[in-house]
């Protein structure tokens, strides 16, 4: 076999190599537009409303005035009127707050999900059911209409002495597909001129290339980033067409930017979170613990018979200095998040610790990154 031939089998065993590192090496972390953000005027609304629960056990309301008005208003829908001055005994009924989330695009007719709370003093809403009653929006018009028995997941019971136990929370309950959609949303995404993408976290190179993604799919500049939250899509009029826009649009996937540096302290629980694009430049930490110690140790001294003295009680006080040794922590230039682990680990410092330390770095300006107490 000649010269020639043995390089030419080199290089094509050093090209398959290259071939193989780059087919085993990492990809970088791609997303789906659709779970970066959300477009603007699609989302859910809230509804809420006012309602009663009656069939208790009695555990409801009693006498309470408000409870009362809407047992009266309940009564007076079915053609009864109750006499002046009565109030009803209401301790099977309570009054309560219903909540609900109206999904975007959702049509009359569609089932929807409540949540029941009670409202006065009722003790537990277990085996009740909700009289039908109107959701409201925030605008105020009825968008939907709640009815159907509940799913209590606590329990409450007490004693005639007072003695109460409670397992989870009773006063509160849920109704699955218990409401009926009356009336839908008026969006206006297919009305407006241009269709309005915002991000779930603000990021001006994430816009960017969310614009830049759109842009290269469609083959045109009709996406600009207007700030770090919006991108602005020029779109064709006609639910249709921008319905098929908006689907291709949200599958389009893109590389984000990276989480700008930051620690996460909470002061309440001692729990310490530091993202992986945080560095350390050179520093070096020394973090011992000085404890003091006072003990106490009082006698009694008699006087001599005859004396004509007292008996006293003589003060003995011994004051221990302890101050624990640790070693001094030697950062590197670019220390990672692993690094920073393993040296407070190895020093055995707590969570408390780790925020002094922590605090103490970026006040040296060792550490660039942000610190965020919760």
């Amino acid at each position: 076999m000649t010269r020639t031939s043995n390089l030419f089998l080199k290089a094509i065993g050093v090209l398959v190599c290259l071939i193989a590192a780059i087919a085993f090496m990492p990809q970088a972390r791609a997303e789906r537009i659709k779970d970066l953000g959300t477009f603007q005027g699609v989302r859910p609304n809230q509804l809420t409303g006012y309602g009663l629960v009656v069939g208790l056990a009695g555990t409801g309301d009693d006498a309470i005035q408000y409870a009362t008005e809407g047992m009266k208003g309940v009564a007076a829908r079915f053609g009864l009127t109750l006499p002046q001055g009565v109030n009803p005994a209401l301790k099977n009924a309570a009054a309560v707050l219903i909540t609900a989330e109206l999904p975007a695009f959702s049509k009359p007719g569609q089932r929807l999900d409540v949540t029941v709370s009670a409202l006065g003093k009722a003790k537990s809403l277990r085996g009740g059911t909700l009289i039908l009653s109107p959701l409201r929006g925030a605008d105020g018009q009825i968008y939907a209409m709640a009815q159907g028995n509940l799913a209590v997941g606590g329990l409450g019971v007490s004693g005639a002495d007072g003695s109460q136990v409670s397992v989870n929370v009773p006063s509160a309950g849920r109704i699955p597909g218990g409401a009926t959609v009356e009336q839908a949303v008026a969006t206006g995404f297919d009305t407006a001129p241009t269709l309005t993408f915002n991000l779930a976290e603000a990021d001006l190179t994430t816009a960017l290339r969310v614009a830049d993604g759109i842009n290269r799919a469609f083959g045109d500049r009709r996406a600009r980033a207007m700030d770090a939250v919006s991108v602005t899509i020029d779109a064709a009029q006609g639910a249709e067409e921008r319905i098929l826009m908006m689907g291709l649009i949200e599958n389009i996937e893109i590389k984000p930017a990276e989480a700008p540096a930051r620690v996460i302290v909470n002061a309440r629980t001692g729990t310490v979170v530091i993202n992986g694009a945080v560095r350390i430049a050179p520093a070096a930490v020394a973090h011992g613990k000085l404890t003091v110690s006072v003990k106490e140790s009082p006698t009694v001294v008699q006087p001599a018979p005859f004396s004509q003295g007292q008996t006293a009680v003589e003060q003995s006080s011994t004051i221990n200095v302890d101050e624990e040794r640790r070693p001094v922590i030697d950062f590197k230039g670019g220390a990672s998040l692993a690094d920073i682990v393993k040296a407070v680990n190895a020093i055995g410092a707590s969570p408390a610790d780790l925020v002094e330390i922590l605090g103490a770095l970026k006040q040296a300006g060792a550490m660039k990154a942000e610190l965020v107490v919760l």
